[in-house]
């Protein structure tokens, strides 16, 4: 029996509302599957524009065996490439992130404009056209400061999910951001489970004393119920921010891959520090209250976000083998705000440094307790995990479809 076939016996057996069975983030095959059906077919948060402020700057992606590289071109436009030498194939852009006046092979040095056109290759011969041997591109989408590829051939709508979250997002202004910080970690677990641990709080009070001086605990503050039905401290806190003019109410996809709202803090609470209070005095963006809480977005598979009154913060999961995963958290200040003026980067990165790190061990314990031959799926909180079940739900039902094109189709 291949692969597909055993996955789809596992979904067709799944337990609503339960954890998933032990190959979902163990097994190599699986993990081929996510990659294939999810990965390479979905829109992925890469970056926030404001890493690219420059003509010529650059940003490199790898996800499995695609390396992409991300780059403004000379007329403000960026754009994404396969960072792969039309030539024999070496790598254009080996660095992290840098800046270039062109992409220039180091094999041969066939050179090509910063919008992927090839400029020059020596000694090619007079039949030789460069028109033919551009790099190849990318689909990419830059939405609000925030930019998404898709590595697809046929890219999936975005313009539904930009619709949606363009409003939300625009009032945080990216485009006056630069990047204060950035941390890249590697969790020993899949990248399921560290989804799961990102959407439920049941874990908070025993693993994020850092995170819960600000953070609330409680499930009806944090989470809408299945029902739809918004608590009355929800009701109010959205209707305050709407009547100012800023979109905060909960709107999620209706097939579960992505949400925004504007959820409260802690009452008295400003932003995610030690005290509590604003961490950067020059503010990012136009939300008028300091206690307006924090814009709650994610995006299945790679992202969620957290866009405060005074900074932002975004969250990129990218998977590395069945139990490894990439998360990397980039801190956007105001491009005028100072370090040590304007904010001090300790207070501003502390809550969050210290909550992945929590977060890091919390989802690798989870790995090794699965990976024991006792594991067996258990049921999920329906009060506090209803978070867990819509992602697992939106992942169950995608790989569902795609396993089984044509009884969906028939269905």
């Amino acid at each position: 029996m291949d692969a597909q076939a055993k996955t789809r016996i596992l979904l067709d057996r799944r337990k609503p509302a339960h954890a998933l069975e032990q190959p979902f983030y163990t097994d190599p095959d699986i993990y081929a599957l996510d990659m294939e059906n999810i990965f390479h077919r979905e829109w992925l948060f890469v970056t926030p524009a404001c890493a690219l402020p420059k003509t010529g700057s650059y940003v490199t992606y790898q996800l499995g065996a695609y390396r992409v590289m991300i780059v403004r071109g000379a007329d403000g436009t960026i754009r994404a490439f396969h960072n792969t030498c039309r030539h024999r194939g070496s790598v254009l852009c080996k660095g992290a992130k840098g800046q270039v006046a062109k992409l220039v092979c180091p094999y041969h040095q066939w050179t090509y404009e910063l919008d992927g056109r090839l400029l020059w290759a020596r000694d090619m011969g007079p039949d030789f056209d460069a028109s033919k041997h551009g790099l190849k591109a990318v689909h990419c989408r830059v939405l609000s400061g925030l930019v998404y590829i898709c590595l697809a051939e046929d890219a999936p709508d975005f313009d539904t999910f930009a619709q949606m979250a363009q409003p939300y997002l625009d009032v945080h202004d990216l485009s006056d951001a630069k990047v204060a910080f950035q941390s890249t970690i590697i969790e020993n677990g899949n990248w399921k489970l560290v989804w799961e641990n990102n959407r439920e709080c049941y874990h908070c009070g025993g693993n994020h004393p850092s995170l819960c001086r600000t953070y609330p605990e409680d499930p009806s503050v944090t989470f809408i119920p299945a029902t739809g039905e918004i608590p009355p401290k929800l009701k109010t806190h959205f209707d305050r921010l709407e009547g100012a003019g800023i979109p905060s109410t909960y709107r999620v996809d209706p097939a579960g891959q992505y949400r925004v709202a504007r959820m409260p803090l802690l009452d008295g609470a400003e932003s995610y520090t030690m005290n509590g209070k604003i961490a950067v005095q020059k503010r990012l963006g136009r939300v008028p209250f300091l206690d307006a809480g924090t814009l709650l977005k994610f995006h299945y598979p790679t992202t969620w976000n957290h866009f405060l009154p005074d900074h932002s913060i975004t969250f990129r999961v990218t998977p590395i083998s069945p139990t490894e995963t990439e998360v990397q958290t980039t801190w956007l200040v105001h491009k005028d705000a100072v370090e040590g003026v304007d904010y001090d980067l300790k207070n501003l990165t502390h809550v969050w440094e210290e909550t992945n790190d929590e977060d890091r061990r919390v989802v690798e314990d989870n790995q090794q307790g699965i990976l024991s031959p006792a594991y067996e799926p258990g049921p999920y909180s329906e009060i506090q995990e209803t978070g867990v079940i819509g992602f697992v739900d939106w992942y169950a039902q995608t790989m569902t479809e795609r396993l089984n094109p044509t009884r969906m189709a028939a269905e």
